[in-house]
Parts: structure tokens; sequence; C-alpha cells
């Protein structure tokens, strides 16, 4: 099967040759993976067998899209967030509206016109359309963007003490996603349209659910709705212990949920799949708290196995991949053991490495890797 036809069909729960599987590496960690297999960084996640080929469009591009080698290097986006490299990613440095009043939160413009150079980052996936899986991140889409622009304690307490305030600047940031999202759907054909918003912690939403329905819910179903018009899977990111809102996000469009932390309150993944696997699909599950990066490999390829077995007890419906980026302390082993228990062998990640590496050459020359040293 091709990367495109196994994702659709274990997202329609029809037989697949081997579950599909979408990995995030931090740099590091892929950068590690690619001097092992001597391909570029770029190949990584073909030679291991990753069927999703996706790129931010939105916010998380400036997070996770833009690497630094430093701590202490710094960029600005165009939200006007301020971000710096600390430890393994990069950090908010200064929220544009910390300490704003409220004519200053008024006067806050989201850049509309930044959304073409944001969406021609789709543009590299263009010659993978035909194969793979092509998915487009319009993430963080409402309260986490709010927390980056307005400092994360004060959008919680602005939550409580300013809920105009806030409930005006969702209605603002949800415009700017949905213009987004379209512009995106209409650049190139895509196959799912995956939103997020992290609005939990490891016990509990952040705000009540009673308060997420009412201020959260409907600009969210705006959101996905772009997807369904162009019928699209809609994916959701939320860490965290996010179950009182999964029968919400359910009943709104939203048909692959992820990242499936089951070390969080409620998020276990067998009873996540039994109340909830005949409505939506799942996405994650593969702790890199504790298993990935301290597991022997065994174990790694025991407790994967477990999770694949109760993730697709209904034929399908699941997306092999951890609950966050793998971490730069991830022992390799781990890792392939990981693909492993997915059907996908070391011999065969070898293999396809030497034949990125033999069209590597034929299409430059044979030059050697700047890498591979």
């Amino acid at each position: 099967m091709t990367p495109k036809a196994r994702v659709h069909a274990a997202l329609r729960r029809q037989p697949v040759d081997r579950v599909p599987i979408f990995m995030w590496f931090h740099p590091d960690t892929n950068e590690r993976l690619a001097q092992i297999l001597d391909i570029p960084p770029s190949a990584v996640g073909e030679a291991l067998g990753n069927d999703v080929r996706q790129v931010w469009v939105g916010n998380n591009y400036a997070m996770e899209g833009i690497v630094h080698r430093r701590d202490g290097e710094t960029h600005s986006d165009a939200w006007g967030i301020t971000w710096v490299k600390e430890g393994p990613f990069n950090q908010v440095l200064h929220s544009p509206l910390a300490g704003a009043d409220q004519s200053q939160t008024d006067a806050y413009r989201f850049p509309f016109e930044a959304i073409p150079r944001l969406v021609s980052l789709l543009d590299p996936l263009r010659r993978f359309a035909g194969e793979w899986f092509i998915g487009c991140d319009i993430s963080p889409c409402l309260f986490e963007l709010l927390c980056r622009i307005r400092g994360m304690e004060q959008s919680i307490e602005d939550l409580a003490l300013l809920p105009d305030v806030t409930s005006q600047l969702l209605e603002r940031a949800a415009d700017f996603e949905i213009a987004l999202a379209e512009a995106a759907c209409a650049t190139m054909p895509l196959d799912w349209l995956w939103t997020g918003d992290d609005v939990a912690g490891q016990e509990c939403l952040i705000m009540s659910p009673r308060q997420w329905r009412s201020m959260i819910k409907p600009h969210l179903a705006r959101i996905v709705n772009v997807g369904l018009q162009h019928h699209l899977p809609v994916a959701y990111h939320c860490c965290g212990a996010m179950r009182d809102i999964i029968p919400d996000l359910i009943e709104i469009g939203i048909t692959v949920l992820n990242p499936i932390q089951h070390n969080c309150a409620g998020m276990e993944h067998s009873a996540l799949k039994r109340d909830f696997g005949s409505a939506m699909s799942f996405m994650g599950g593969v702790d890199t708290i504790e298993l990935l990066p301290h597991g022997k490999p065994d174990e790694v390829f025991r407790v994967t196995r477990e999770l694949l077995d109760a993730m697709t007890s209904d034929g399908g419906g699941y997306i092999l991949a951890a609950s966050h980026t793998i971490p730069p302390e991830t022992p390799p082993e781990n890792i392939f053991a990981m693909y492993a228990a997915a059907g996908v062998s070391r011999e065969e990640i070898q293999d396809r490495s030497a034949a990125l590496r033999v069209a590597r050459t034929a299409e430059h020359g044979n030059l050697r890797l700047p890498h591979a040293q």
C-alpha cells in the first residue's frame, strides 16, 4: 500500500498491510538518526516508514519549525511573539500583549498579511502529494495561541476576570485561523486539516468544561467546519487530561485525536478506544517521558505491541505516534524497537536508507553527505 492509501484505510477501519505511522523527532534526534542511517536529515521520516508528511503553517512553525543551534538565540514571528532557545525547545521570551490594557488589546491585529507566506510553507510537500498522506497544521488555534500572545498566567486570569476581552480575542483568533485554513485548503490537495489547542494539565482542563464549551467550542467548531466543507478528516491535538471534552470534539466533527498521554488522568488508551473508538480515530500514546528515553528495547517493543493491539481492536482507527516529540536523550535502539513493533524492521529501514543514498547519488553525483563525517 502507498502511505496515502494506508492512512486513509486505517481511518476508515479498512484492512491495511501495517499500522500507519507518524512520528515527530526533535531536530537533535533527527540528526542522530540521519548519521546512523547515513542519509540527509530530511529523509529520516521516509527511511523509517512514516506515512504522513505534514508542515506547520500556523504559530507552531515559529515554535518548532525554526531551529536554533545555541541556547539564547532568538527570533520574532508574525504574531509579534519573541522566542528564545532554552534547552531542547524554543520558549516564549516576550508576548506582545503581556501587561496590555484593553485599548492595547483591542488594537492588536492578527497577521492576515502573513497568510500567503505561511501557506507557502506547504510548497515542499507538493511533489509528495500523489503517494504520501499530506497534512497541514494550523495550530495552535485558540486559547493556546492567546497564551503565547498574552502570556499564560494572564490568559488564565483573563478567563475569570476579563471574560469579555477573552471572548473577543478568541473570536478574532478564530477568524484568522479560518482564513489560514481556507488559504491552505485552496493551495494544494490535503488529506487532513490539523488543528489543536492545549487546554489541559496533567489532572484536568485548565478551565472548567462548562467554560470551555461556552468560550472555546463555538469558535473551534467554526475552524473545524473549514476542513469538513473541504471533505477532509480533521485532526485535533491537545496534551494532557482532556477526556471531559472528547464528546464535544466528536460532536463538532473532529475525527482524529492526538497525542493520547496515557499518564494523565482519564487518558488510559484502551478506555478511550472502548468509549469513543466507534466515533473517532486516535494517534499517539507511546510515552516520551519514561518509556522511550529510559526503557529497554524489549520493553519498548512489548508496550508498543500492547498499545497497537488495544487501539486497533476494531480493525483500525489508529495511527502509531509518540505522545510528544521524541527527545534527544532517546536511545536509537528504542526508536527502532518501536518501529519493529509496528512491523517495520531495522533491515527494512536500512534497505530504504540505501535506496535513498543511491537516489541522492544519481541526482547530485558521487558526493559525500555533509553530515556523514
